[in-house]
């Protein structure tokens, strides 16, 4: 059977600003002012091929295979094809890189959109055997993921250590043991998979509340770890199975009713598990079956620090040193600036610090596709309620376990029992302004990379204020670009604040006055997320 024929079917094709190819030695262009340069999938040959043109004609050496190659974004309108080489050598290299730059954000979006397309269907149509197992020469976790992450990130997760560190964070394992325990009517007699299941404890849990048969899917070493552990608590363990593999890529001997896991990294989103268990639910789970947790929800809100701001500013210090055993620092001071404050900072903090009431961004798990986590684009709109500076972006996250029963929520919200997850704040280099009631606004845009986490980019903007605000702009704007896979761990606990940062007492946000829901809503309400054309709401 020809399995290129759906590729072919989709042929498409892409007008781009410019096109240049990358080479140890040299750089050759293929842009031009006078004529376009077109991008066009195609299967032709039988291979799954990305060719570029100009004014009709074909650009030797420029083709790419898309079943071989990865795409990188460098920025919203520039990306990076790069190519595998075809060598003997079992190590993965790149022989050719490809730079391709793009009229505007939405046409670098659909190209994306396109390529991982064509790439899914070409691992559909390559590496998929006659009776539906899976070969092992590329899972879909491979094509997205570098593997030098991939080897660190399971690599971290085999220890013990790390494993006793989440099972000591008494919010976290015991809000799972509550979700599945009192929603025994949930598990007793039914299939569940544990999709990353580390220590095995979520298994164990499942079986304790009655569950037929549990499928423990566990891709690091600690899957012999959790098999000791589940051998060593008999009356359960027969109902329990360990199985050494990525979810992408295993194969079970039945559907499941219940999908449970922990796939939650920093911001919900960091390490990117979160497309492993929406990959587990389009595999695994019957129609109809329920996921613990169900939803996920990104809150965000401006905040006032003016110690962390200080203390991020001042890290820079050391490149200021004109004489450091002879040499001059000060050429580097301003990327050391830039770095310091490309880490998001990783710490819990007084929720008083926050400058007006939070909004909130929903992930249904249940509904989302893996692609729509790609990419996270959220439109930022808050009303200050306290005149500051304002000096970022805090963001805490809670997920939901939407049991029959019980419906029960695990929150890393500030002012809540401190998890091994705190919150997480993104630091702007300029402050902005802001009087009591004036508009901020702003966007958070999340771009996944292939080293398991995040490139975000971060802007925030005050509007004119007072008379003739209608006819004026934007006043002041900042914005930064930060790295979610490396952050800075302050990891302290929270501080008291009264009569800090040049504040009078009245002008201190009261806790009462900055509401950070973590109460049960109904799922109407729960679900009722902005859209582009609305814009978000406040809690």
């Amino acid at each position: 059977m020809d399995d290129s024929s759906g590729l072919k079917q989709k042929k498409l094709e892409f007008t781009l600003a410019a096109v240049s190819q990358l080479s140890s030695s040299s750089l050759s262009s293929s842009s031009s002012s006078s004529s376009s340069v077109i991008a066009r999938f195609s299967a032709d040959s039988g291979v799954a091929e990305l060719r570029f043109h100009r004014d009709s004609e074909f650009i030797d050496g420029f083709n790419v295979d898309i079943g071989t190659s990865q795409l990188f974004k460098l920025g919203p309108v520039q990306s990076l094809c790069v190519s595998e080489s075809s060598g003997a050598s079992k190590e993965k290299s790149y022989s050719r890189a490809v730079t391709i730059q793009f009229r505007n954000e939405d046409e670098s979006r659909d190209f994306h959109s396109a390529f991982e397309q064509w790439q899914k269907d070409v691992i559909q149509a390559g590496i998929h055997l006659p009776n539906g197992a899976i070969a092992a020469s590329k899972s879909k976790f491979d094509y997205k993921i570098e593997p030098s992450s991939a080897k660190m990130y399971f690599h971290y997760y085999g220890q013990l250590l790390h494993q006793q560190n989440m099972l000591q964070d008494y919010v976290r394992t015991g809000t799972y043991y509550a979700a599945v325990i009192e929603n025994r009517v949930d598990f007793t007699g039914r299939v569940v998979v544990d999709v990353g299941a580390g220590s095995g404890i979520l298994s164990l849990f499942a079986a304790q509340a009655g569950a037929k048969h549990v499928y423990a899917v566990e891709a690091s070493e600690m899957a012999e770890y959790a098999r000791k552990l589940i051998a060593g608590n008999p009356a359960l363990a027969q109902r329990i199975t360990v199985i050494k593999g990525k979810v992408e890529e295993v194969e079970l001997a039945e559907k499941a009713d219940i999908l449970i896991s922990e796939p939650m990294g920093t911001l919900l989103v960091n390490e990117r598990m979160l497309e492993s268990y929406i990959i587990a639910r389009d595999r695994f789970l019957v129609p109809n079956g329920k996921m613990f947790p169900s939803i996920g929800r990104i809150h965000m809100a401006p905040f006032s620090d003016e110690y962390l701001f200080v203390e991020i500013a001042n890290k820079a210090l050391f490149w200021q040193q004109q004489n450091y055993y002879g040499v001059d620092l000060t050429p580097l001071y301003g990327s050391a600036f830039q770095g310091y404050f490309s880490q998001p900072v990783v710490d819990a903090f007084d929720p008083r610090l926050l400058v007006s009431p939070p909004l909130c961004h929903v992930i249904d798990f249940n509904e989302i596709k893996e692609e729509d986590l790609f990419e996270i684009d959220i439109p930022l709109k808050f009303i200050a309620s306290v005149g500051t500076r304002v000096h970022g972006l805090a963001c805490w996250f809670d997920v939901l376990f939407n049991g029959s029963a019980v419906q029960r929520w695990l929150t890393t919200a500030p002012g809540a029992p401190t998890t091994h997850w705190y919150q997480i704040r993104c630091v702007l280099s300029q402050p902005i302004y802001v009087m009591a009631g004036q508009e901020i606004t702003g966007r958070l845009h999340m771009i996944a990379h292939n080293a398991q986490s995040y490139t975000m980019y971060l802007s925030l903007s005050a509007k004119m204020w007072g008379p003739g605000a209608v006819q004026g702009g934007i006043l002041q704007t900042s914005s930064g670009k930060l790295d979610l896979k490396e952050p800075y761990y302050r990891m302290s606990q929270p501080q008291s604040y009264t009569m800090a940062q040049d504040q009078q007492p009245q002008q201190l946000l009261q806790a009462q006055a900055i509401p950070i829901h973590t109460e049960d809503l109904d799922e109407a309400e729960l679900l009722r997320q902005p859209s582009e054309n609305t814009g978000p709401h406040l809690q």
